[in-house]
């Protein structure tokens, strides 16, 4: 353990910035544990190891900074987080001359890893005591809170910023880093990259920057947590509609929290909504960093993980499963069919039924001089053109962002700002916005507004699914699938898409896949865009991800990137048709082996090396 001992064996690496890499990691770190797996690396001899660990930076993806728990620099731990900390406390003290009156908010999950002796609490305690020693007012949460809610008391508070830390439903092994700027939305470009140069300005840790307990000791420190609970509960009121059905339905619901924090948060939101508690799933409702019941705590994966929550369903002779994900910031919805099988929803399928509920409630209550072409709703780029079509037809605008919810947050403040009424925003991957009280994906109050549509639905004697087809067939049928192929190199990731610009020759995109002829290419790497008359994309260019979108001529839309916060490459395809023009077993089917040519042709796994989702 002691230093100077290891800077000997340090030198010993043959390799001089190694040496300083693991000189710097070991004089700076105070986590034993963490410290003890990079002295143990290095006196096995595992330079390569080191490397990996101790020579790159973590950087800023779709959701802020995330990476496996564990030693070294591109890793989160201990360290990383208050040199991330420390960053982001010298760029915001360059931006705001009130930073340290206004104050920062910090959230956690409940994720942990033994081995590393890192949790999300300790992560976050560290976070504030980074800006605690600097004379920053932090408002710290006592105990977990769902992702929304850290935004949300940005916004409340008046705060310049907020860190949540979470890896949402990534393995895990993982945890993350996700910050939110004074607007209530998670930070874009250009903060990230001028918040990744101040850290990098400020790598070696301040004093005062490891003493967690200033969290409780702090005259700074404040407890926002009532507070803010009572406020959005009381908020979430404003997106109900029919509280009366509420209070008297004999529907019943089971909710599954995913072993993470959206228990008693979700029992509180369908209470505001006088609805009887939804029934818990009891293994799976309290914190469990393991999240031992599930194969992975990502509710998206579907039947296979909600396993337990329908069976209990069936039980309790409930019809409506929602599932939050570990930090509640997503929901999955399954309905009990007539035949006695369990439906589970798509993303793309409940924005569907999402953006005809709020555009409905919208219309009946609105008052009489509303403008309808004042209101708008919002979706990714890869996720369904449903809401489009919706939109042509009412007379309401529809815009499209990037992919991440960190640029639905940021253009939804700026429609805001202008005096337009934002209704609804998604995206495919389970991510919901109802109403305007969170600038960013909401799990809870996701589950309760759906509760309150099925319970509307029964009135009407209709299920969630049928509705569903009642709105293909008033707007045209929008069939999507999406799914990936995990692929651990990133040479072979940057292969396959330079191959894909190179197709036919230098510069040259391709003009079919198998026998489907090509109309477009946009290519959000680069910026190119074959549509536009001087091919350039409406949609700003990212550089540091793969993503290239082809529309076919049969009007499928198909989209190939790279995941920003997982080991992926997703695909993405959707088939729309007109309202009247629908044989939905013709789409289907033309969809499924349009998707087999894409990735036969465009992806090769086999040739590539990269594994099929399990099934």
């Amino acid at each position: 353990g002691d230093v100077n001992s290891n800077v000997l064996v340090a030198r010993s690496t043959g390799d001089a910035q190694l040496d300083k890499a693991v000189w710097q990691w070991l004089s700076w770190d105070k986590n034993q544990k963490t410290k003890e797996q990079i002295e143990s690396l290095l006196q096995d001899g595992k330079h390569q190891e080191l490397r990996e660990r101790l020579c790159c930076r973590l950087t800023f993806g779709t959701a802020g900074l995330r990476s496996a728990m564990g030693a070294g620099f591109c890793y989160i731990n201990d360290l990383t987080v208050i040199q991330s900390t420390q960053g982001i406390y010298k760029y915001l003290e360059r931006n705001f001359s009130d930073f340290k009156q206004r104050g920062f908010v910090v959230g956690y999950d409940t994720r942990g890893q033994v081995t590393s002796n890192c949790s999300s609490k300790k992560l976050a305690k560290l976070t504030a005591a980074v800006l605690l020693a600097k004379d920053v007012l932090v408002y710290f949460f006592s105990t977990y809170v769902p992702t929304p809610f850290v935004p949300y008391a940005v916004q409340q508070l008046g705060a310049v910023a907020g860190v949540m830390i979470t890896a949402s439903h990534n393995r895990k092994e993982d945890n993350g880093y996700k910050v939110y700027w004074e607007n209530g939305a998670q930070i874009t470009s250009p903060h990230d990259k001028e918040i990744i140069k101040c850290i990098e300005e400020c790598v070696e840790p301040w004093n005062g920057s490891w003493n967690e307990n200033l969290v409780d000791t702090s005259p700074l420190r404040q407890d926002p947590l009532k507070k803010i609970c009572d406020s959005y509960m009381e908020d979430l009121t404003k997106i109900c509609y029919h509280r009366e059905l509420n209070v008297q339905t004999s529907l019943k619901f089971v909710h599954t929290s995913f072993h993470g924090v959206g228990h008693d948060y979700v029992q509180l939101a369908f209470k505001a909504f006088g609805f009887q508690p939804p029934i818990p799933v009891p293994e799976q409702k309290d914190p469990d960093p393991d999240f031992s019941t599930v194969k992975c705590p990502n509710p998206e994966e579907g039947e296979s993980v909600l396993e337990l929550s329908l069976r209990l369903a069936e039980k309790e002779d409930a019809r409506v499963v929602v599932a939050t994900d570990p930090d509640a910031d997503r929901l999955a919805v399954a309905e009990q069919q007539e035949n006695g099988c369990w439906k589970v929803f798509t993303g793309n399928e409940l924005a569907a039924l999402f953006g005809w509920w709020m555009f409905s409630c919208w219309k009946e209550n609105c008052s009489p001089d509303a403008d309808v072409r004042n209101v708008y709703m919002l979706a990714t780029t890869v996720s369904s053109k449903i809401l489009r079509a919706i939109a042509v037809k009412e007379g309401f605008h529809f815009e499209e962002t990037l992919p991440g919810f960190k640029w639905i947050g940021s253009r939804v403040k700026n429609l805001l700002d202008n005096g337009k009424e934002v209704l609804f925003a998604f995206e495919e991957s389970i991510g919901f916005m109802c109403g305007t009280s969170v600038l960013d994906k909401d799990g809870v109050s996701a589950a309760v507004v759906i509760a309150e549509m099925a319970t509307y639905l029964q009135g009407q004697n209709l299920t969630l699914a049928q509705k569903l087809v009642d709105i293909y067939e008033t707007y045209g049928y929008h069939i999507s699938k999406t799914s990936y192929f995990l692929c651990y190199d990133p040479a072979t990731i940057k292969r396959i898409f330079e191959r894909l610009r190179n197709f036919d020759g230098p510069q040259c995109y391709p003009k079919c896949c198998g026998v489907y002829n090509i109309l477009h290419v946009r290519d959000i790497t680069t910026g190119y865009d074959s549509s536009q008359l001087d091919h350039k994309a409406v949609l700003p260019v990212s550089r540091s991800s793969q993503m290239i979108t082809f529309t076919f001529q049969n009007g499928c839309v198909a989209t190939l990137r790279t995941s920003g916060t997982e080991p992926k490459i997703k695909y993405y395809a959707e088939m729309c048709a007109l309202p009247g023009h629908s044989d939905r077993g013709v789409l289907e089917e033309e969809l499924q082996k349009l998707i087999e040519a894409l990735i036969e042709h465009f992806l090769q796994p086999a040739k590539n090396g990269l594994t099929w989702r399990s099934a």
